[in-house]
């Protein structure tokens, strides 16, 4: 009898999984679901590239479809909405129920800035990033734009929006990063390199944290108005469907797992990247930690569907290469207490970024 692996959304770990598939062949006497609504997986690292003009819309797309194909993975085009970990049971919005033996969940986290700030239709939140992508290509000639979030995503897109390729004018930016600054956990090098391009840009940077009051956007006392856009990168929230069910889940609601990305509760359960927080050291919901735990995710998920332990952990190394883009042609570089900056550091993103996105692309066609 065969038994079933479902994989829960189109992230950047169950790329890495469907890629060992097609490497590798389909795992003996396995079958694989892929539960995703998205045709293509839009890498978040490309996105700030784009908004400057640097990438075209299509550049930064890993398409889903065509590697589950070749994987061998049945791709069912919808979401999930609700996750019964005894019965083995997903449940879609779509009022299916998809039955598995082994399943991993990717779907990425949820945006929660209406949830912190208020409703507003001024508001964009990063997450989830196809959309995000989708209303920031309706806006044509913003003036004035509120960028939320001091960490790496809120800095790109602030330089982003500021050399927005299709505004016919450059818009003025204000970054609101919050009071504890810009690039938080940063090295010292790191954070003064941005806050010079920042002030460099003309880039407006309050300490302080966004609120919508009375249907204006504020940081502390400061009125921010008039503003056309409020882009939030605030971090990332738990899907409510993953504490819903008696998953095992830490106090913001992501599911808890090992150093082998296996459920603590329900050991035929896997996650990686945002939608899960590890229990024997802290990691940080970042892109970079997705895409180095997938290759450690296949193999585990290998030994699972074999009926067999799981044996391989992800350590994440010392310190990431983080590499920030302007959005004026120049990048930041950080590394631990390294920084630096210039027009070969944004030549070293390209040549990073276009590398991965080749290697998938390759991977889907290749006969």
């Amino acid at each position: 009898m065969s038994r079933t692996l479902l994989l829960v959304g189109g992230g950047h770990a169950h790329v890495a999984v469907l890629a060992d598939w097609i490497r590798h062949g389909v795992p003996s006497g396995a079958r694989g679901v892929l539960l995703t609504p998205e045709r293509h997986l839009r890498y978040s690292g490309m996105v700030p590239g784009w908004m400057a003009g640097q990438h075209t819309l299509e550049d930064g797309l890993v398409d889903l479809v065509a590697l589950a194909a070749r994987a061998g993975v049945e791709w069912v085009a919808d979401r999930c909405t609700g996750l019964d970990p005894e019965a083995r049971v997903v449940r879609t919005a779509g009022g299916a129920k998809l039955s598995f033996d082994v399943a991993s969940l990717g779907t990425g986290g949820e945006g929660r800035a209406a949830t912190l700030l208020g409703d507003d239709p001024r508001l964009i939140d990063v997450r989830p990033i196809g959309a995000f992508v989708q209303r920031l290509a309706a806006i044509s000639a913003p003036r004035h734009v509120v960028v939320a979030g001091g960490g790496a995503g809120g800095v790109e897109l602030a330089f982003g929006m500021r050399n927005l390729a299709t505004a016919p004018a450059r818009p003025a930016v204000t970054l609101v990063a919050g009071a504890a600054g810009v690039l938080p956990g940063f090295a010292p090098s790191v954070r003064a390199l941005a806050l010079k391009a920042l002030a460099r840009q003309g880039i407006a940077v309050i300490c302080e944290d966004v609120r919508i009051a009375g249907g204006a956007i504020m940081a502390g006392a400061i009125s921010l108005e008039p503003a056309d856009v409020l882009l939030a990168a605030l971090g990332s929230g738990a899907p409510g469907w993953v504490r819903a069910n008696g998953l095992a889940v830490d106090d913001a609601g992501f599911a808890l797992v090992d150093a082998q990305h296996r459920s603590l509760s329900h050991p035929h359960i896997f996650a990686a990247g945002d939608v899960a927080a590890r229990t024997d050291r802290p990691l940080a919901h970042a892109g970079v930690h997705a895409v180095f735990a997938g290759p450690v995710l296949a193999a585990n998920l290998r030994s699972a569907l074999a009926g067999q332990p799981p044996r391989v952990a992800y350590q994440p190394r010392w310190n990431n290469l983080y590499l920030m883009n302007t959005g004026d042609g120049r990048a930041i570089a950080s590394y631990g207490p390294l920084a630096a900056e210039g027009r070969w550091v944004l030549a070293l993103k390209h040549w990073i970024d276009k590398r991965w996105i080749a290697k998938y692309a390759a991977l889907a066609k290749a006969e």
